[in-house]
């Protein structure tokens, strides 16, 4: 049980504050200004947080139709708000099949790449030094040069064009024209291998593949030609490979002066992505993502969840295999900057980050909960050493922010930011529960669900749990992104299992969570990883919370080893260097999880191990080392950024 949850006789404990927004900027929020143009062109009242996700969620179809007219979609939104199939007498079904502004035209391009000003679209920074930025005229030049190569390779509406890129401004270019065209995006880093790659592009036969002959990455480049030769060879589907290099755009415009870019107006849930699952358990399923929906949710949660407006610079630290690169292109259609970084976010020092928030004046800071331990764990403190002035937001994603990530960062970055835990994925491209730039951050939370997202915590029977009870994160109503399907799926077999069959009647995400007396949500981990000794369920992230503070550990991993006809704890611990494992650590570490969680959840086996998987994300593999420990068989470890890792946990002595 989390700190924030914690029972003392009368029910769990409210947690701590760590900010308060002023009373300016609560009123100079896209909230307070999207709640009075409710007020005024609908005639809605919501006077707070509450009233305005209660009416989003009764009135989803008009929720979604606001956020089209408040954001000033390019397109035709049609009549119709919501199409719901009455004949599904299963309620995950109609979840499923319900379809929002059915009725519209559209192409997420056109309101990505906005009108060709001088503005500044894209802000790009390289490890090695790189560095360029675009205007939104010299954006919508490349994009139209970048049509004409796929015209001159034959792509038509609904073709797919693939991308294993680094994150740079000739991705975005790529993304958008094929858009604009109405071809279906898929990307996927250059850290992959070519089995990593194959598995994902092969199962939806790109018809042009673009690709960059290496990347930088901590202090040295990184070669791609030979693992692209291998690439290309094995995909029969291709019309045309592009290696991105110096005059890769010649006779087709380079990218320079004056040029249209053709909009292809398209239906709300044509295809825009396909993006890829993990694939740790097995082969990555292919999720098909809409145009229409995916836009809609993406304005919804950058306008109103993170407050961002026109000429914002907005940044993520991600790869092209994370949908948090997706996420951050979507920010243009806000009118913002997007600052795109290539290379290792701590090279060559911990500070790097924040030497580009100062560089590009950058307005909201997303990265991962492990990068804010990281920092954590090396005791740099910015605030001392950088201005920071810019920074308003700072979002955290990717694994749960722990209590003590908050602290640090009030403490040691800024104390007056907006912390926005969030928590969604690659399933839905966006969030589940998120923040709100209106209300107090409580101390390991996140604030809120999101908007027109009937968000809740339940047991296996689809009943909603009591606060501070963990159970399933599920929500309970359609949303526009859900996914359209998977990509091979006949008669969509393995999209109903994915979300719709583990608890009926709702879509069920995968996150072992908890309500909070605030309002917000604690998440604790995985459901496929939560501990079950005695019969007593725990998120790993609890675990976590207690063992990774402690100085001498770097990192831990636990999983469940089934024993003596139960499930054992097994916690396995990265020491920091010039640190070992003691029995005495031992010791300390199972006191500090039998006073603060519970005797059942002391772990049976405490082991060292030099490095501890993750997947290209940054998420830890706790599925993959517990098949290790079990004699499994490990699919698909090229979805993995260090499958060398899992050896340190293959036939070790003390689980026998």
């Amino acid at each position: 049980m989390s700190d924030s949850t914690r029972t003392t006789g009368g029910g769990p404990r409210q947690a701590e504050v760590l900010w308060t927004p002023s009373p300016q900027r609560v009123a100079d929020s896209n909230l307070e200004s999207f709640k009075a143009w409710l007020h005024d062109s609908r005639g809605v009242e919501v006077s707070d947080w509450d009233s305005l996700h209660d009416w989003s969620v009764r009135c989803a179809g008009d929720f979604w139709a606001a956020i089209w007219d408040y954001c000033d979609v390019k397109g035709d939104r049609g009549e119709r708000l919501l199409e719901v199939p009455d004949e599904c007498t299963d309620v995950g079904e109609r979840l499923r099949r319900t379809r929002f502004l059915p009725d519209a035209r559209l192409n997420v391009a056109e309101n990505l790449l906005g009108e060709p000003t001088e503005d500044i679209a894209v802000i790009f920074r390289s490890e090695d030094g790189e560095t360029s930025e675009l205007s939104r005229s010299q954006l919508h030049a490349m994009v139209a040069a970048v049509q004409g190569l796929l015209l001159d390779a034959g792509v038509e509406p609904g073709d797919r064009v693939a991308a294993w890129m680094p994150n740079r401004p000739e991705t975005i270019a790529v993304m958008l024209a094929a858009a604009g065209l109405g071809a279906v995006f898929s990307s996927t880093s250059p850290d992959f291998g070519a089995t990593g790659v194959l598995d994902r592009f092969a199962q939806i036969t790109p018809k042009v593949l673009f690709a960059c002959p290496d990347y930088p990455y901590n202090g040295r480049r990184h070669d791609c030609l030979e693992r692209l030769d291998a690439i290309s060879a094995s995909l029969p589907s291709l019309k045309r490979t592009v290696t991105v290099l110096p005059g890769w755009l010649d006779g087709y415009g380079g990218g320079n002066g004056p040029a249209e870019v053709m909009f292809r107006r398209l239906g709300f849930d044509d295809p825009w992505y396909v993006l890829y699952s993990s694939g740790t358990t097995g082969p990555p399923k292919c999720i098909v993502h809409r145009a229409g929906g995916l836009l809609v949710k993406h304005l919804s949660e950058h306008a109103l969840h993170c407050d961002i407006k026109p000429g914002d610079r907005v940044f993520y630290f991600t790869t092209t295999g994370w949908m948090m690169w997706n996420w951050l292109a979507s920010t243009l259609a806000c009118g913002a900057t997007a600052v795109l970084y290539d290379g290792a976010p701590a090279h060559p020092g911990p500070e790097r980050m924040f030497d580009l928030i100062d560089d590009a004046q950058i307005t909201l800071f997303g990265t991962s909960a492990k990068f804010i331990d990281a920092c954590r764990n090396t005791g740099i403190r910015p605030s001392d050493t950088h201005g920071l002035k810019s920074l308003r937001t700072i979002t955290s994603t990717g694994s749960t922010l722990t209590p003590e990530g908050f602290d640090w960062v009030y403490v040691n970055v800024k104390s007056d930011v907006h912390l926005a835990s969030i928590s969604g994925g690659t399933d839905l491209c966006g969030c589940l529960v998120g923040g709100d730039p209106t209300s107090p951050v409580y101390r390991g939370e996140i604030q809120r669900a999101g908007l027109a997202m009937r968000i809740d915590v339940t047991n296996d029977a689809a009943e909603s749990l009591t606060v501070g009870a963990e159970g399933e994160l599920v929500c309970r109503n359609a949303f526009p992104s859900m996914p359209l399907r998977f990509w091979d799926d006949p008669a969509d077999a393995r999209y109903r299992a994915a979300y719709f069959e583990r608890i009926t009647g709702v879509w069920h995400h995968g996150d072992f969570a908890s309500r909070a007396p605030s309002g917000g949500f604690v998440i604790s981990g995985r459901s496929d990883a939560t501990l079950n000794p005695a019969g007593v369920r725990i998120g790993t992230a609890e675990i976590y919370r207690r063992v990774d503070v402690l100085e001498e550990v770097q990192e831990s991993i636990a999983v469940g080893q089934p024993w003596d006809g139960d499930t054992r704890v097994v916690l396995f611990v990265c020491m920091t260097s010039g640190y070992e494992l003691t029995d005495g650590l031992r010791e300390e570490i199972r006191a500090r999880i039998r006073a603060e969680l519970s005797p059942r959840h002391v772990p049976a086996v405490i082991a060292a191990v030099d490095d501890i998987p993750r997947t290209r994300s940054g998420k830890l593999t706790e599925t993959a080392v517990r098949d290790v420990i079990c004699g499994r068989p490990v699919h698909n470890t090229a979805a993995m950024a260090n499958p060398e890792a899992l050896e340190n946990f293959r036939d070790r002595p003390e689980l026998a």
